[in-house]
């Protein structure tokens, strides 16, 4: 089963979702095309969720998908925070921040009870998860609505937990992906590996589709992908300069130049590893210093040093996702976008 029969589409497409870079405008747009498209709710409160729902409802009635993430809140460690601050001052003094204006406490939440009341209001037909999966409680609020649960693996214990807990399919999230990595059963990078050793891995272990993620740009990479038996692929990064993205135009010049061609894991913009284009930032402090505190409390303080910077023209504390391949990616509308990214898919 390919996912246009699994999720009642016509084209094998799936717009990764990327919190902070669109909105349900995106989404729609791919949707309306034939794939998948994504909302993303991980930055997001429930009320602002629903509103991105009702939104999307009335610019479509195809089958599109919410995400969340499953991350566990974290308890703050003042030794971690202090170091971290300290690690960042040098930033802060130039830019004339005061510490004192730096925000606590965890800004981005995982999927809760709230969230649940949303899905069961707008009922989407997929919802997936990013770092595992909810409690077994709120999965099964989820299933009870009728939506096809995904969740990502980056390695094959991941997914094999995955289809344990009845997920109906799996996304195989490969090294070379933007954004953020879905890794739960480890936090160790070295366990992470590329889109063509981990898919056919999959595959071969999983009684359940795979969806192949990471380094997929065009046409030639969705053939790729579906000769190692991908049920289809997830594509984000070459979706970064449509029409319908809201990247900044910082972001917009980043990912047109010859910085884009290195990027790199890096934890200093949330406290997990993401990929991302190397800047200042990255370069002065490493991409994973020890200090970084855990997701998403890093967050805290880069927000204000990104936005500060921001409004000077500097992308230096801005966190430019993107994928090792950058090549798909053109201004033209998602739509136009979704329907090349199939050309050459065998039926």
């Amino acid at each position: 089963m390919d996912i246009r029969d699994l999720f009642d589409i016509s084209l094998p497409i799936i717009q990764a979702p990327m919190a902070g870079a669109q909105n349900h405008q995106l989404a729609a747009a791919v949707s309306t095309a034939g794939g998948l498209g994504s909302v993303p709710a991980g930055m997001l409160a429930a009320e602002v969720l629903d509103a991105e729902l009702t939104a999307m409802a009335a610019l479509t009635d195809k089958p599109y998908n919410v995400n969340f993430f499953c991350h566990r809140t974290p308890v703050a460690d003042p030794r971690r925070d202090e170091a971290w601050l300290a690690m960042l001052m040098p930033f802060l003094q130039e830019l004339q921040i005061d510490p004192a204006s730096i925000p606590s406490g965890a800004t981005r939440k995982p999927f809760d009870a709230a969230m649940a009341d949303v899905i069961e209001r707008h009922r989407p037909a997929v919802v997936s998860f990013h770092f595992g999966l909810p409690a077994p409680d709120l999965l099964q609020r989820v299933r009870a609505t009728g939506a096809k649960i995904l969740s990502s693996a980056t390695t094959l214990e991941e997914g094999l937990w995955l289809q344990a807990q009845g997920v109906d399919a799996v996304i195989a999230q490969g090294l070379e992906a933007g954004g953020h990595r879905g890794m739960f059963l480890s936090d160790d990078i070295d366990s992470q590996v590329g889109i063509l050793a981990l898919l056919p891995q999959l595959v071969a272990a999983l009684d359940i589709p795979v969806i192949a993620a990471g380094c997929i740009a065009d046409a030639r990479g969705v053939a790729a992908a579906q000769a190692l038996g991908a049920a289809g692929v997830q594509v984000g990064t070459a979706y970064l300069l449509c029409d319908e993205s809201r990247i900044s135009q910082l972001h917009r010049q980043a990912l047109q130049s010859p910085a884009a061609r290195n990027t790199v894991l890096t934890t200093l913009f949330s406290g997990r590893p993401a990929r991302g284009i190397v800047n200042r930032l990255i370069q002065e402090l490493g991409p994973r210093p020890d200090a970084v505190p855990t997701f998403p409390l890093a967050g805290n303080a880069i927000s204000v040093l990104r936005a500060k910077a921001e409004s000077q023209g500097l992308d230096h504390y801005s966190p430019l996702w993107a994928g090792q391949n950058v090549s798909g990616c053109r201004s033209i509308p998602a739509a136009e976008l979704t329907a090349a990214l199939t050309v050459g898919w065998r039926a």
